[in-house]
């Protein structure tokens, strides 16, 4: 309990109550990151045995119809936000319901909008050539899903403003349900990439309604000149940097299916989209924690440094181990079910992305505590570098590897990640060594020992788990030897109020 008496100074009431808003921003934040651990492993579950569905279900032209549809809608995505919504996380006094009202009118607006595109670009060669009806399907239902999802977008915000993240989570889990568990039933029933229409729609409609509930406010239209004005002065730039990213991912991987079969264009987003898992569910889930946080500390440098040296070292205990065992055991996981053998073409192409993730894991959140301070120059500065090299060296790659050129040129982008680190540091003095090198070593242990054991995984089930439990058991031993004392520290750090 922290005591104010008559006698204090106006500095020493100031100190006092930074810490009581750093104590409170601490216990919210912990709170939170327990919230998505929990989500996370739930869904984890969840995504890996609808990943193992579909990948055994779908056909290869199936991934390619949903990748090549979702890359449209991820360019229209930069047009129904335009920066707003990251403008109110980040601002530095509480929004009125003004500002709460036009972010909606704005949105609602841009949404309707760009249903009305997807439903025009939906008949043009470009997409119905591409997928036939059920692509179209899959695509408008993309589109009516942007509508939906502004519905969510100010109860969101508010929720984040408040770190409220155990309220957060539960619309997301509740989506995951009822998309996951659609997209397996029809999978079963042979309904093909249809199915993924059917699940967008019922997880855009639930979502909305639960996220409303959980957060109600005074919905309703409105525009103010002068909140629009001074939330755009930070969207704007915002949004340039999100258009860069959606130019370097989304547009090019359109432009890239023009080049390959859409058999070898199945192989890429199946590599795409499984070797994300272990992203979206650490990094992700870290940085929808981080933002609004790093954007509460960004006046106190010292508790800031704490808190992005924390958040690389869980982040990176985790995914290091995951991505080097995804990369390993996709082969005899392949050869073990006959119904996965159709990947084997993709392996390369999922392992190469699957150890790229493991730079993000250091280079995302970095990026993100950019923004969070408000230094949304830098971060475009970034986005205009991997923009280039994208569009520079991937093409030069395909020509020389086929498909596969994707991913090796995205790994060699991927050792750039240590320019974040060059432009944070101009900021806040983070040491991100000592955060990441324990766990690096204990990965580098486990692939070594996983692959040496490699021809014999693949032999039977028994084989493959015993592998597995290996690898893991290799990981923590040595993470133990060389970091108990980090490990136990940065936790009890953590439980520590």
């Amino acid at each position: 309990m922290i005591n104010l008496t008559p006698t204090d100074t106006t500095d020493e009431i100031t100190e006092v109550l930074d810490e009581v808003e750093l104590q409170d921003v601490k216990r919210k934040s912990v709170s939170g990151a327990f919230s998505y651990i929990v989500r996370t492993l739930f869904l984890n579950g969840l995504g890996i045995v609808t990943a193992m569905v579909l990948s055994g279900y779908f056909s290869p032209e199936d991934f390619g119809i949903y990748g090549y549809v979702t890359q449209f809608i991820g360019l229209l995505v930069f047009f129904s936000d335009i920066g707003l919504a990251a403008s109110l996380i980040q601002k530095k006094v509480i929004p009125t319901l003004n500002d709460y009202r036009t972010v909606f009118t704005i949105q609602q607006s841009l949404s309707w909008l760009i249903f009305v595109i997807t439903l025009l670009l939906s008949r043009t060669s470009l997409v119905a050539g591409q997928v036939g009806q059920a692509g179209v399907w899959v695509m408008l239902s993309l589109g009516i899903s942007f509508p939906l999802a502004s519905l969510k977008t100010v109860s969101s915000i508010r929720l984040e403003r408040k770190l409220d993240f155990s309220k957060l989570v539960i619309p997301q889990i509740v989506e995951q349900l009822f998309f996951n568990a659609i997209l397996i039933v029809l999978a079963f029933k042979g309904y093909g990439v249809i199915a993924y229409a059917y699940a967008i729609i019922v997880r855009s409609v639930v979502g909305a309604i639960v996220m409303f509930i959980l957060e109600p406010w005074a919905i309703g239209l409105g525009f103010s000149k002068t909140s629009a004005k001074e939330l755009l002065n930070f969207g704007a730039k915002f949004q340039i940097n999100d258009l860069l990213a959606r130019i370097k991912d989304n547009l090019f991987l359109i432009v890239v299916r023009q080049w390959l079969t859409p058999v070898q264009y199945g192989y890429l987003s199946w590599s795409k989209t499984y070797s994300m898992l272990p992203y979206n569910m650490t990094v992700q889930n870290v940085m929808a924690i981080t933002f609004p946080t790093f954007s509460r500390l960004q006046h106190n440098k010292d508790a800031l440094k704490k808190a992005i040296e924390k958040s690389l070292f869980f982040i990176t205990l985790a995914i290091f181990p995951m991505v080097v065992g995804m990369s390993v055991f996709i082969t005899p996981l392949t050869e073990l079910v006959p119904r996965y053998a159709k990947w084997q073409p993709a392996l390369l192409s999922f392992a190469l992305m699957s150890l790229s993730i493991a730079f993000s894991a250091i280079s995302s959140p970095l990026t993100n505590t950019l923004n969070a301070i408000g230094k949304i120059s830098d971060t475009l500065k970034l986005m205009v570098m991997w923009t280039l090299l994208t569009w520079v060296l991937t093409p030069i790659a395909i020509w020389k590897f086929g498909f596969n050129g994707v991913a090796i040129a995205g790994f060699v982008i991927a050792f750039s990640s240590v320019m974040p680190i060059i432009y944070v540091k101009k900021y806040v003095q983070i040491k991100v060594i000592d955060s990441i090198y324990r766990q690096l070593i204990a990965a580098i242990g486990m692939g070594v020992v996983s692959m040496l054991g490699f021809s014999f995984w693949s032999r039977s089930w028994l084989w493959f788990t015993t592998g597995t439990l290996i690898s893991m058991g290799t990981y923590t031993v040595i993470l133990l030897l060389v970091g108990w004392t980090k490990l136990k520290t940065e936790v009890v750090s953590l439980l520590k109020r």
